[in-house]
This record gives C-alpha cells, structure tokens and sequence, in this order.
C-alpha cells in the first residue's frame, strides 16, 4: 500500500508551501473543459436568433428557389420543369406591365423620399416654440395603418370625394384619380411619398445633429446663402445617409403592395394596368389552384432585381466617394 506525499514548493517568502496532487491534477485537466465552454457559450447566445433566422428565412428563400423551378401548385408539390416558368414569364405580357409599373415606382418615388424628408427635417430641426407639435404631426402617418391611410385617400379622391368637391366648388371638372390608369398610379405613388416622409426625416434628423454648426457659419461668413449652404455643407455632411435612405426607400418601392392594392383594388386599377409585381405574385400564387412554382420563379426575378438594384446604388456611393 503506497502513500502518495504532497509536492512542496517554495513561497514568495521562501517557506515550503504543500499542494495535494488530487487538486493540482484536477486543475490541469480543467483547463481545456474551460476553453470547451468558452468556445461554445456564444454560440448558446446566438442558438435562439440562428433557428428562428433558419426557420422564418433561409428555409423559406430555399424552398422558393426549389419551387421557382416546378410546376408546384397550392395542394400538389409538383414536379421538375427546368426553367419553364422562368421561359413562361418572358412571354406574359401581365409581367412586363408589373415589372414597368414596379420601375416607375422606384424612378419616381425614392428621388422624392431621398430630398422631401431632409428638407423636412431642415425646417423642423429649428429650435422654435410649438415645433415639436409639426414634428409629431409629421411623424403620425408613420404610425398609422396603411390601410386607414389607403381608405382616407380613396375617400378623398373619389369621384363624389372632397378634392372632386372642391374642384366642382371652382367650377372645375372632377379629375378621374381613381379610374385613369396613370393618375391611379401616380396617387398611390403620392401616398407612399406621404406616409414614408415622417420615417425618413427622424433619420435626417439624426445625421443633421452631427453636421458642424461651425461648417454653415464659416460658409455664412463667405457669403453663401441658404440655397448655397444646402448644396454644399448640408448635401455633403449627410451623403452617407442620402445613400442608406434611396437603398431602403429603393426597396420599399420595389416590393410597394398594400398602397396599390388598397387604391387599384385587387385587379390592379383598370384591366390590371396598374399591377405592379408583388400583386402579380400575389395573384398568381394564392386560392385553392394558385400555380406556387410559378409565383416562386417571380418571386427570385424579384429578389434578383431588388440585390442588382442595392448593388447599382452602393456601387454609385464608392465612386462618389472614389
């Protein structure tokens, strides 16, 4: 029977100091148990944010790419077709109207959310009694349902509404916004302007505190007047911002939807002029015989336009800045 003897070691002040193997062991074969811990604990963090990301996005972009390619409807699965619906979708003309409208959504209303907004917060900004009161009210369409929002503009440019009732007040004709196919267009167009204009100077608001009140003073001193002052210290100050806005705004007016679809109803306006390409995928891929593989194909023309679209306005800011 042996007896293990304790490991004297010296102290600081050179007196023997004892240690017990047992513990002394157990140390050593911890240390790499702790570094185990270490390495995986944020992965414990991030485990609730990785599945719901797999689950709600990355397997539903997968399962539309995969559908993108058959022949799936709402109660079948479908089978493999190769590139039919992509071939399909070069033929059909309702496309190539949904796919105009969406582009004339975005040339007309991201250069008007990326100017409208930051001069908004210009005037805001001012430090005058009762501005909080305009800010407020700026800020509300922001919050309220784009529904109710839809239902106030279409109750106001209806045929018998009240800008038709004031017009007829003046003895002007009532001016068809709700049934001409552009001027349908161009309404819903207005209201996205009108709801996004509150959201967007709240992020103009924020890059304007950081400007250099000194930059406008010595530009001031120079000479440069209001006009002056906007194009050449507020503009380049928050260029960086102008970009982040027109991308997000880019989107939004790429994937617009409900403004359309509450103003145009759901046939998209008149003999669905007015459609544009989410109410086309909408459309296609909803009801009991709603052809899925093929709403998936627009649905990956969609997403490919929208990162060719973001690439197009970053690649715009890097040579600005180049």
């Amino acid at each position: 029977m042996s007896v293990s003897t304790p490991t004297v070691t010296k102290g600081a002040a050179g007196r023997p100091r004892t240690a017990a193997p047992g513990r002394r062991a157990g140390r050593l074969a911890g240390r790499p148990a702790g570094r185990t811990h270490r390495a995986l604990t944020p992965w414990l963090f991030l485990a609730p944010g990785l599945l719901i990301t797999l689950a709600f996005n990355l397997y539903p972009f997968l399962a539309t790419v995969w559908k993108s390619f058959t022949d799936a409807r709402t109660l079948t699965t479908g089978s493999f077709v190769g590139l039919d619906n992509f071939t399909a979708l070069v033929h059909d003309d309702q496309f190539w109207v949904a796919l105009r409208n969406s582009a004339l959504y975005v040339v007309l209303v991201v250069p008007c959310l990326v100017l409208l907004p930051l001069l908004l917060a210009l005037l805001v900004q001012r430090h005058i009694p009762g501005i909080a009161f305009f800010r407020s009210a700026y800020y509300t369409p922001v919050v309220a349902s784009v529904v109710v929002v839809a239902l106030m503009w279409v109750w106001m440019l209806d045929d018998r509404g009240f800008v038709n009732g004031v017009l007829r007040m003046v003895g002007v004709d009532p001016v068809p916004f709700l049934s001409n196919q552009w001027l349908l267009l161009l309404s819903s167009m207005a209201l996205t302007v009108w709801k996004g204009l509150g959201y967007y100077m709240i992020i103009y608001l924020a890059a304007l505190a950081n400007v250099p009140r000194e930059l406008h003073e010595a530009a001031e001193v120079d000479g440069a007047g209001p006009v002056r002052r906007f194009v050449s210290v507020t503009m380049p100050s928050v260029r960086s911002t102008m970009v982040l806005v027109a991308a997000l705004s880019a989107v939004s007016a790429f994937k617009v939807f409900s403004e359309v679809y509450m103003i145009a109803g759901p046939t998209g306006g008149p003999a669905g002029a007015d459609t544009t390409l989410v109410m086309l995928i909408q459309r296609a891929g909803t009801g009991l015989q709603g052809r899925t593989g093929y709403a998936s194909a627009m649905s990956i023309v969609l997403f490919l336009l929208t990162l060719v679209l973001m690439l197009l306005v970053l690649r715009a800011d890097r040579k600005d800045k180049d």
